[in-house]
């Protein structure tokens, strides 16, 4: 099966990005020889992907930090809440996680082995509007931990934190201290990641806002500062703007690599790589670096040197069902209920959930959703759509901020398809009745174009396929890009109706 986005190259060099997904607020560390990521998920279950990779170009999703957000009322989506820029490290022989969540406080998961599950989070510090933290051991064996202000939370920004921890991350030992202002030359500095080399302390953080800002790094000889401060990588005469958010990594031959993210709207924060270099005690990251040792984004560049050639991989997308499990590229839109699905026969079947004719779709809890994996591509389901009842709807969906869905209503025995389309910020959902549909197997198709245009069609042989619908122009979700994915609802409280989905396929535009 071909691959969605290929950032590797095939004769020693890669393009960024090298994910195009939306795997944002990514931090990245190196055990060894292994690559280990994690991302943001905000109000999506499982919560926090784990991505792997030996060569920091191919990626694959391999586990989530949390099955499940820790708090019931995560049972219904909360857009932009939840898990937010989480971190990771590896201490000792565990690897740990750390999870902000901007409502209820730090929390932190670990695992000895990241490829079989991590533990149940433990609550670091209750508190509200802590967010983006990074654990840090020193030395002497102290622990700290750094972390960033969300002033939608809290009442303010731009400050940089550090708190003492234990050792074994379970609790802060006392209320720490500010110990960096980035009002006057570093506004909105946050997502800081800790380290140390030659003696310095260092912090790399963006500032100056997620689509127009910069990579700033803070080097200082005592951890509570005070700091001095650079700009390190900006857009420059690119079009990789931001640069944003991110994490420092080596490779066992000595090399320096940075991974970062851009905002690029209804595709999300997408991943990149740059090289990295060491001048007087600075990171210079990018190429093109001015006098002052700023660099921009690189396009195409060597692939690291890790030793050896890797065959190219990135995260899974298309899904026949074969497996006994869900795949990892699926998340639902809040904490799952294993009642929602099954997996039977090669088939997914999805139980139609009740839900009042009053929830918009975007708020529905049981959408399956997955990721965009390109800026354009084709999305195929084949259904079987003989076990829906009365009141059910079900069929695709595409959940952004503005969100628009493709599917079979069953009303008074009779099946219509229908397009339901609307925005999560407002309540004006819109559904328009189109064609009926006769035979109990359904093929519908999604395309996306340019990024943006997402349009419909069906057929009832899996051959000839024709338009239904609007062409809807997607918009990004709150801090999320746009997802794609299914659902089956029954607006009169019924719960007896089936989909069976044969399979979710996705093909590159020609």
């Amino acid at each position: 099966m071909k691959k969605m986005w290929n950032a590797d190259n095939g004769d020693g060099t890669y393009t960024n990005p090298i994910l195009y997904t939306d795997y944002s607020d990514p931090d990245v560390i190196r055990v060894g020889e292994d690559y280990f990521m994690v991302a943001s998920s905000f109000c999506n279950s499982p919560s926090v992907p784990v991505l792997h990779s030996k060569d920091l170009v191919n990626w694959k999703v391999i586990s989530y930090c949390m099955e499940k957000l820790p708090f019931d009322y995560y049972d219904k989506p909360v857009h932009g809440c939840g898990s937010w820029a989480p971190s990771i490290r590896f201490h000792e022989g565990y690897f740990y996680a750390f999870i902000p969540m901007p409502d209820e406080g730090i929390f932190m998961c670990k695992t000895d082995d990241p490829f079989k599950g991590w533990e149940e989070p433990v609550c670091v510090r209750k508190v509200c509007g802590w967010i983006d933290p990074c654990p840090f051991w020193d030395d002497d064996g102290k622990a700290y931990m750094v972390t960033a202000f969300a002033r939608s939370r809290i009442g303010f920004k731009s400050i940089l934190h550090m708190s003492p921890i234990k050792p074994d991350c379970t609790e802060t030992l006392d209320d720490g201290m500010h110990i960096y202002d980035g009002h006057d030359t570093q506004p909105t500095i946050e997502g800081p990641k800790l380290y140390k080399r030659n003696g310095y302390y260092y912090i790399f953080a963006p500032a100056g806002g997620v689509k127009p800002g910069w990579q700033t790094v803070l080097r200082s000889r005592s951890i509570y500062g005070p700091y001095e401060e650079k700009i390190v990588l900006h857009q420059g005469n690119t079009e990789i703007n931001g640069p944003h958010q991110g994490a420092w990594i080596d490779t066992p031959s000595g090399e320096d690599w940075f991974i970062h993210f851009q905002d690029v709207g209804n595709a999300g924060r997408i991943i990149h790589l740059q090289p990295m270099r060491w001048v007087d005690d600075w990171p210079v990251i990018g190429i093109n670096e001015d006098e002052n040792g700023c660099g921009e984004p690189v396009i195409t560049y060597q692939k690291p040197d890790v030793g050896r050639s890797y065959e190219p991989c990135s995260p899974e997308d298309s899904d026949d069902f074969l497996e006994d499990s869900l795949g990892l590229q699926w998340q639902w839109n809040a904490n799952y209920k294993e009642h929602w699905y099954k997996l039977e026969n090669e088939h997914l079947v999805l139980f139609s959930q009740p839900v009042d004719p009053a929830v918009q779709l975007c708020d529905v809890s049981n959408l399956l959703l997955q990721k965009w994996p390109a800026p354009e591509f084709m999305i195929t389901v084949k259904m079987d759509i003989s076990e829906l009842v009365d009141g059910d709807y079900a069929g695709m969906v595409s959940l952004g901020g503005v969100y628009t869905a493709l599917a079979v209503r069953v009303k008074d025995g009779r099946r219509n398809l229908v397009q339901m389309t609307g925005e999560w910020t407002k309540d004006n959902e819109v559904e328009k009745i189109y064609d009926s549909v006769c035979g109990d197997s359904l093929y519908l198709r999604m395309t996306v174009q340019n990024e943006e245009l997402v349009s419909y069609e069906y057929s009832e042989d899996g051959e000839n396929y024709k338009s239904v619908g609007e062409v809807i122009p997607a918009t990004p979700g709150r801090w999320v890009g746009v997802k794609a994915g299914l659902f089956a609802i029954n607006r009169r409280e019924r719960e007896s109706g089936a989909l069976k989905v044969d399979y979710f396929l996705f093909e590159k535009l020609s």
